[in-house]
């Protein structure tokens, strides 16, 4: 699977207090750019701090009361779960989160949805590069007592949580998901976090929770949801479950393809399994993916375009400015199987092939514009103009420029143009249908 990098289309704000604090605070999202990552910027006496969303920086050992905190110096910020949770639930990989207090606000749903509504009106945009992820390629596991986290090989993130409470309001609940933008604004992002009140009274006690209420958190006593409460979901317990640990591995700092099974986990377990995971992917080589590409490499490109030998014919793709324009890269050797027979003695790419070098970059293009690439491809149905300069030999390295010049739903028309060093050796108007695979 291939993730992209994408950070909100604009700058958006939001005022609440914080749940454990109680202050008023405001929280802003700001557009950052490729390989920035996630990053809190707070407002400190002694100027700005930014402190990047990754395990390194949540204090090892330091007990956690119902929430995580990041920690840079002397500067804390407390509960980034939900936030977290949100933007890399919604495929944000880079955004700066500006905060004026301690404490992102608690949303008046008590849950994620408030911060996801907040991204989808901003909106979200691809950046032009794929996002370097951390592929789960063995079991890797975590347990402590009854508590158990195990991440295990998949194509996609999905994400399984299993809890078990001695109150018959929750009992026992399971559920798992793929971990998409839709099934997570829609299914996961709503469920509120929740708290038993002899919980809360202790909290309360020790200085936290101090701007929670019936309108922000489920509360539940005597077997049953306090103040005339109800639940969203029959299963929004461990829906919630499913929020936090999302947000938690979140702090790996990288999307994840591997499917994560949790049972009776919390935020100091989650903390120490992506803590764990954090381990293993810093100290791996990381040929492919990388961790800040500034390209689609091959690789990249093998999980966007269905063509495989003889006939992928782009190897890398150097820029890319989502729907207006690629430059993409073909190297030409000897070893092409083509120039066995065209011609013997006298090798020349053939000129339908330039045409479709630069059809397989536009082909990048277009499958970029979607989220799932793999089910898509891309027909083409029409070329127009097409006119030849030079040879092109082997040795040679061809330049593969698209324009999008104009686009219809499905359909669309570019204009592609191939060189040799600044050399122009080939030129069509290409007409293309994204349809489904």
């Amino acid at each position: 699977m291939l993730w992209y990098q994408k950070t909100v289309g604009q700058e958006i704000s939001m005022e609440g207090v914080g749940l454990h604090t109680g202050e008023t605070t405001r929280l802003t999202f700001k557009p950052a750019p490729p390989n920035t990552g996630l990053v809190f910027r707070a407002k400190t006496s002694a100027g700005e701090a930014e402190i990047p969303a990754i395990i390194e920086n949540v204090p090892e050992g330091e007990p956690a009361v119902r929430n995580t905190t990041l920690v840079s110096g002397e500067v804390k910020i407390f509960t980034v779960e939900h936030v977290l949770a949100a933007l890399f639930g919604m495929g944000v990989t880079n955004c700066y989160i500006d905060l004026e207090g301690s404490e992102p606000p608690i949303t008046t749903c008590g849950s994620s949805l408030t911060y996801v509504k907040m991204l989808q009106e901003a909106g979200i945009v691809f950046q032009g590069l794929p996002a370097g992820h951390y592929r789960i390629a063995a079991p890797v596991a975590f347990r402590e007592g009854d508590i158990e986290i195990v991440a295990e090989p998949c194509d996609h993130f999905r994400v399984s949580m299993e809890v078990s409470y001695d109150d018959p309001l929750i009992g026992r609940q399971a559920t798992s998901y793929e971990i998409t933008p839709e099934v997570f604004a829609t299914q996961i992002a709503p469920a509120r976090t929740f708290a038993f009140m002899d919980d809360v009274v202790k909290m309360r006690e020790m200085g936290y929770a101090m701007g929670g209420s019936l309108e922000t958190a489920l509360v539940i006593e005597n077997g049953a949801l306090a103040g005339g409460q109800t639940f969203r979901f029959p299963d929004e317990i461990v829906r919630h479950k499913v929020l936090d640990l999302i947000g938690d591995l979140a702090l790996l700092g990288l999307p994840i393809q591997g499917h994560i099974r949790a049972r009776r986990s919390g935020h100091p377990s989650h903390a120490a399994f992506t803590r764990k995971l954090a381990k293993l992917e810093r100290g791996s080589s990381r040929i492919f993916p990388k961790r800040n590409p500034v390209e689609f490499d091959i690789a990249s490109i093998l999980e966007v375009l269905p063509h495989r030998y003889p006939l992928l014919l782009v190897d890398r793709i150097l820029e890319m400015e989502p729907g207006k324009r690629v430059v993409g890269l073909k190297n030409v050797t000897i070893n092409e199987p083509f120039f066995q027979g065209h011609f013997p003695g006298h090798p020349i790419m053939p000129g339908v092939l330039i045409i479709e070098s630069m059809a397989q970059a536009g082909g990048v293009l277009l499958l970029s514009s979607v989220d799932e690439p793999r089910g898509k491809l891309v027909y083409f149905s029409g070329i127009d103009g097409a006119r030849f300069r030079r040879p092109v030999l082997p040795g040679d390295t061809l330049t593969l420029e698209c324009e999008l010049t104009k686009r219809k739903g499905p359909i669309c028309k570019m204009h592609g143009v191939a060189r040799v060093g600044t050399e122009k050796v080939a030129e069509a108007d290409l007409m293309a249908s994204l349809v489904d695979a």
